[in-house]
């Protein structure tokens, strides 16, 4: 069996050749990653001058998605969307038939599940993929690459996969990577957010943005990311008590933040839009539990 040969192949240390299809700055990102780490890497993209730079690295360029597809057990897809991974790999899927597909298209948990169904009909081993860093962060092992799908393909390729960055299993709906991913994200663009509207406030009052910073990872990295620590157990036990700081006294308090802001002329929607969600909650009998009650409202659950 295949999976087996290749289990054995990486316990040995031996690199496995890969396969990267779409080279686009990040599926280029990923095959400079392999090839920087020994493995065999053999590219495939529609537009073959953005092979160019690769090939002069070492790697092969194939000149169709069959011979792509062909010259590894691994591949890896990283094209536009969903609908251009069909077209490159529908008329392939037969080749790809006892191979492992990785595929870090962006796209929805449907989507994914979709194309894990697609790939389970031509007897192909499926991950989805989720890339959690931009092209100059692959390769950095303290990058996230968030995988789902097949566990046996996971655990045969995980050392592979670490060229790229760490490598987690979610896993084996094949959804989960990219839910995480959209989750993340959204997380990701709330802090920055919430960082340039402070950035904003302190520098109204001639404060440089990188003293403020200083300031603001030490909140980020200590109070904060305990109170979602702590937060988070309340959440999966559904109870909120208001033993640090209830809804009621943060919306006492952002009306400072709100203040502060038009006093400086700085844009208070995104203030506004948090005290509107804390007065929700409220409204509905959470003003005196912990803000985590929050999550009743975004739910749609507490009837507000």
């Amino acid at each position: 069996m295949r999976a087996s040969n290749d289990t054995d192949a990486v316990n040995t240390g031996r690199r496995v050749p890969v396969t990267v299809i779409g080279l686009g700055n990040m599926g280029t990102a990923l095959a400079a990653a392999f090839l920087d780490r020994g493995h065999p890497t053999t590219v495939w993209n529609r537009s073959p001058e953005k092979a160019k730079a690769l090939a002069e690295r070492g790697a092969r360029v194939a000149e169709t998605p069959t011979e792509a597809v062909t010259a590894s057990e691994l591949v890896i897809a990283c094209v536009l969307d969903h609908d251009a991974l069909h077209t490159v790999l529908d008329p392939v899927a037969g080749r790809l038939a006892g191979r492992t597909l990785v595929n870090v298209t962006s796209g929805s948990p449907d989507q994914a599940r979709e194309f894990k169904g697609w790939a389970d009909a031509h007897t192909v081993a499926y991950l989805d993929g989720a890339v959690m860093t931009t092209p100059p962060g692959v390769g950095n092992p303290d990058m996230m690459f968030l995988y789902s799908g097949s566990e046996q393909a996971f655990q045969t390729y995980e050392d592979n996969l670490r060229v790229l960055g760490d490598p987690l299993h979610l896993g084996a709906d094949a959804g989960a990577a990219s839910l995480y991913d959209a989750a993340l994200l959204g997380l990701m663009w709330s802090a920055f957010t919430g960082w340039l509207h402070g950035t904003a406030l302190v520098g109204a009052d001639e404060v440089a943005a990188t003293d403020f910073t200083v300031i603001a990872n030490r909140w980020l990295g200590g109070a904060v990311r305990d109170f979602l620590t702590r937060y988070a157990g309340q959440v999966d036990e559904g109870r909120y008590p208001g033993d640090d700081a209830t809804v009621d006294v943060q919306i006492t308090a952002i009306d400072h933040l709100i203040h502060a802001a038009a006093e400086r002329g700085v844009d208070n929607a995104l203030p506004q839009l948090l005290k509107a969600t804390m007065e929700r909650t409220s409204a509905a009998g959470h003003g005196g539990d912990s803000y985590a009650s929050v999550i009743e409202v975004l739910r749609g659950s507490a009837g507000a």
